[in-house]
């Protein structure tokens, strides 16, 4: 595949065989959701977020717009800034996706603004993503989203919806608004799931799910930014592969990406690799 890129392919052989010999049983897959299992560009063009369709768009107050990008200006330069401690990003995250939902509901979120985003279709599967779905859904092997996105679970369950892959073995961790009986979004579940705590120690506090993985200690990991291997953080796995997509600025970036990840996929190239390799665990 001329757009794959193996590390170190004596490493990756043995993990792959400790994975396939240790069987589907063993085994879950932990992954991002933009950019990761969907296309980050659509005809030559950089798809859009959810939330930045819902900015743009003429669903909410036209105050949002305005608001969100100060709270950008405000919390982006810590978020980036490699000299601030963990501690004090993660309480400046945490601040800054507490304001954010505030300022989506005062705003007058909607799930019917949801549905209209996703009635668009601007975001698109990877090729390879769908067989992808089914397989894991056949073999009863969990699939783990984990989303930081300020819109939370019902755009990517919507998604799925729409494809006819929201199956049961397809958790989506991400953040939650609560609805009153006209579809307004009225306060969000806690905790906040923000880019700073967005990994594996939250599906302690959601029994239901962890209850489903904790013995599964084989894991796949699939993401399209450094930040993403964040998300095995507070695991205990006995293997690990991890399957990174680098969509863009891949000079700049390839070798960070290599040492990081076991394998690089480049220029939003298709799933094809990754639905193949969990195809050889039975």
């Amino acid at each position: 595949m001329k757009n794959l890129i193996i590390s170190n392919s004596e490493e990756l052989k043995s993990i792959k065989q400790k994975i396939i010999s240790q069987g589907k049983n063993n085994f879950h897959v932990l992954t991002d959701f933009d950019r990761t299992l969907t296309n980050a560009f659509v005809n030559g063009e950089k798809t859009p977020s959810i939330i930045s369709l819902l900015r743009k768009g003429d669903y909410i107050s036209k105050e949002y717009a305005k608001k969100a990008y100060e709270l950008f200006g405000k919390y982006h330069p810590i978020e980036i800034d490699s000299k601030i401690p963990l501690e004090e990003k993660k309480k400046a995250m945490q601040s800054w996706w507490e304001e954010h939902c505030g300022l989506l509901i005062k705003s007058g979120l909607k799930k019917s603004h949801i549905e209209k985003i996703i009635a668009e279709d601007k975001v698109h599967f990877r090729q390879g993503a769908l067989e992808f779905f089914d397989y894991l859904n056949e073999n009863n092997i969990p699939l783990i989203i984990l989303s930081s996105s300020g819109l939370g679970v019902e755009p990517i369950s919507l998604i799925l919806e729409r494809h006819n892959k929201n199956y049961k073995n397809i958790h989506i961790i991400s953040n939650q608004y609560i609805w009153d009986k006209q579809g307004n979004a009225t306060d969000i579940k806690k905790p906040i799931i923000h880019i700073m705590n967005k990994d594996e120690t939250i599906l302690r506090k959601i029994p239901d799910v962890y209850e489903k993985i904790k013995d599964r200690k084989n894991v796949l990991l699939l993401g399209d930014s450094l930040g993403d291997l964040g998300m095995i953080t507070g695991f205990d796995y006995n293997n690990l592969l991890k399957i990174g997509f680098l969509n863009s600025e891949i000079e700049e970036n390839l070798e960070e990406y290599k040492k990081n990840f076991d394998v690089v996929i480049t220029n939003d190239s298709d799933m094809n690799y990754v639905r193949d390799f969990i195809k050889e665990i039975k």
